[in-house]
């Protein structure tokens, strides 16, 4: 079902039962792989569980699950019969860590688990950064809140979800507030009011902060969205129906017009529905296509018959990988935080899809059911699954084939020896010296990595007294420092290989002489400048290490991908900016004083009226202070003091 009051892993895991090692040379040797897991073989037991292939430094190549450990781990030793991906991962194995579970589903749990934290490179992996966001109606005050919510299930309340996108359920919360008039305010703000907002005004609100409507008429709404959103839309319709007659029968025409209001935003909400999920009740809908290697999967999310939107993943790590195999290990790892439906309805059986269920079932606490629709409405929707599924593969190669016809053209323009894998890029962003930051924005073939992107609060002097320049020195100086600490021969995909400078010679020179003091001479660096124009005519300046400056055609395809990235990492600056900025709006001075909590502070200001009467008042007058006890009054004069 949609309501949700907790979801999460159980606790019943020892990940660190028993290691098992043999150390070697980090080159890639087939004998001393196989010879590492021929020693881990002699000491397993024939139960089921999960094990961890790790390499000579210890990081994890690959996390799998198996009904009989010994008889599992036993395969990886007839290399013969193994692919060569396979192969070159025993090349590489030098160790390996064992978890013994109580059972198969217990073990495809853990392996989900486990392929989340370590990220294997010969797993497959669902790339998706991002939480699903839920629909929360509050259950932890006399006028519940509506509103939308990301994360951790911790607050009291039913959870409707997940939804595909934000888009999803900003559109069925405006849904909400016209049919329902629940409130979205915080409780803060609903304390505070003395006169009905502009959501009163508009009618997407009922206006409970000031007595517009009661308790029990407003329980009533709130039992009204329950059963919208556990898909009772009939019902409720039928409701307004007819308390919109008995209104106009009784000449309150101006309820009747409300009403009638609430019922048109509920048939237009049951008619824009893009996808028929009449009669399917609460399931998920995956359909997977696959070509020229590459697969994708496309998503419906199906509540009480009601569409909550769709969404395209595209795993990475499927080369050789059977169909089969790719969606299981896809399932398990959606479904490690997002609770499932009672009904997954898929476009293929599965061999491992009774053991699926079961441990979907066992981790939720209900049973979860797998199925393949033969007939019906859900047969329909399974084929437009598979027709979104098709085209959403065709539109990601065919933007991958131009990304990569992009990222060759960036590597013969910058004399790179391989399209670049990862482009970092730099830009600052302050006002007059004040709140200054630096950004970076990371890109690589996939477009965009979002979770990879960095901001540096500026923190040294020679950034104030040398503006752009001096910042770029010290973000690159911490950048880079760190980068030589952390991964120092540089294979961990974290060293860039192309990095771009919004900014020209000066700037371009200053991250150059840092990188020479790191000892780092071999990263391709590149200033990106306005034109002569300021930039308005498109005709960017691009300065390179060797003193080099040219310009491109305006109409080049690869001048609009360098814009893009340069427009992207502007974008992420001036976000991280104006927050900066905002956040010091609303500092106080009381904020540095350590030991002062929200409360302390509200009082010392309370009593003093401004941050400066504070700091100048007397050992006594702070003592005076309503909440304030000796010994805070004593610390506060002495911080200030001591300065």
């Amino acid at each position: 079902m949609a309501q949700m009051s907790g979801y999460g892993p159980p606790d019943r895991f020892n990940e660190e039962r028993a290691t098992f090692t043999v150390r070697g040379s980090d080159t890639p040797d087939l004998d001393a792989g196989v010879a590492a897991i021929r020693n881990v073989l002699s000491t397993l037991p024939s139960r089921s569980g999960v094990y961890r292939m790790h390499d000579a430094k210890g990081d994890v190549l690959y996390v799998g699950k198996a009904r009989s450990l010994k008889q599992r781990v036993a395969n990886y030793t007839q290399v013969k019969g193994l692919t060569k991906r396979l192969q070159r991962m025993i090349a590489q194995t030098r160790s390996m860590t064992i978890v013994t579970t109580n059972n198969e589903a217990e073990a495809l749990l853990l392996e989900a688990q486990l392929i989340k934290r370590y990220r294997p490179a010969y797993n497959v992996l669902l790339r998706d950064d991002k939480s699903f966001p839920f629909i929360l109606l509050r259950g932890d005050h006399d006028f519940p809140r509506v509103q939308k919510h990301r994360g951790a299930r911790r607050a009291p309340g039913n959870y409707y979800g997940p939804f595909a996108s934000a888009g999803s359920v900003n559109n069925t919360l405006n849904a909400l507030q016209k049919l329902f008039l629940l409130r979205s305010c915080t409780d803060g703000f609903f304390k505070t009011r003395d006169r009905p907002c502009l959501l009163y005004q508009i009618k997407r609100c009922s206006a409970p902060c000031v007595g517009r409507v009661g308790k029990e008429e407003y329980q009533e709404l709130v039992a009204d969205c329950r059963d919208f959103l556990a898909g009772k839309s009939t019902k409720v319709q039928a409701k307004l129906g007819v308390q919109m007659q008995a209104a106009a029968e009784n000449m309150d025409f101006e309820l009747a017009a409300l009403l009638r209001d609430r019922l048109k935003a509920l048939t237009f909400v049951q008619g824009s529905q893009a996808i028929n999920a009449e009669g399917v009740g609460d399931a998920d809908v995956f359909a997977l296509a696959c070509k020229d290697g590459t697969i994708g999967i496309q998503a419906f999310f199906i509540r009480g018959g009601q569409n909550w939107g769709h969404r395209s993943f595209f795993p990475q790590h499927t080369n050789d990988v059977p169909e089969d195999e790719v969606l299981v290990s896809f399932l398990t790892q959606f479904y490690e935080e997002v609770p499932p439906p009672k009904t997954i309805l898929l476009d293929r059986e599965l061999g491992e899809g009774m053991l699926l269920g079961e441990a979907l079932g066992e981790r939720a606490g209900y049973k979860v059911a797998l199925s393949v629709p033969q007939r019906g409405d859900r047969r329909r929707l399974m084929d437009q699954a598979k027709r979104n599924a098709i085209e959403a593969l065709e539109r990601r190669l065919a933007e991958s084939t131009t990304q990569a016809r992009l990222l060759r053209e960036v590597a013969e323009l910058f004399d790179l020896p391989e399209p670049p894998d990862r482009i970092e890029v730099y830009d600052n962003s302050h006002i007059q010296g004040t709140n200054a930051l630096g950004a970076m924005v990371v890109a690589g073939p996939e477009g965009f990595r979002k979770g990879q992107y960095r901001k540096f609060n500026i923190k040294g002097n020679e950034a104030a007294t040398d503006s752009d320049v001096g910042m770029m020195r010290e973000v690159f100086r911490r950048r880079f420092a760190r980068q030589l600490d952390e991964a120092p021969d540089r294979d961990d995909g974290t060293w860039p290989d192309l990095v771009l400078i919004d900014g020209g010679k000066p700037q371009l020179n200053a991250a150059k002489a840092v990188l020479e003091d790191l000892g780092i001479e071999d990263v391709c660096m590149v200033g990106v400048a306005k034109g002569p124009h300021h930039g308005r005519d498109g005709r960017e300046v691009f300065h390179m290490l060797d003193g080099r400056e040219f310009q491109l055609p305006v109409n080049a395809p690869v001048l609009f991908y360098l814009q893009r990235l340069r427009d992207e990492v502007h974008r992420f600056a001036i976000g991280a900016h104006r927050d900066k900025r905002s956040k010091a709006i609303g500092a106080s001075p009381l904020d540095e004083v350590p030991g002062i909590g929200p409360a302390r502070k509200k009082a010392l200001l309370m009593h003093f009226g401004t941050g400066r009467a504070v700091r100048n008042a007397s050992l006594e007058d702070l003592k005076k202070a309503p909440g304030v006890s000796a010994g805070v009054a004593q610390q506060v004069y002495d911080f200030y003091h001591a300065r």
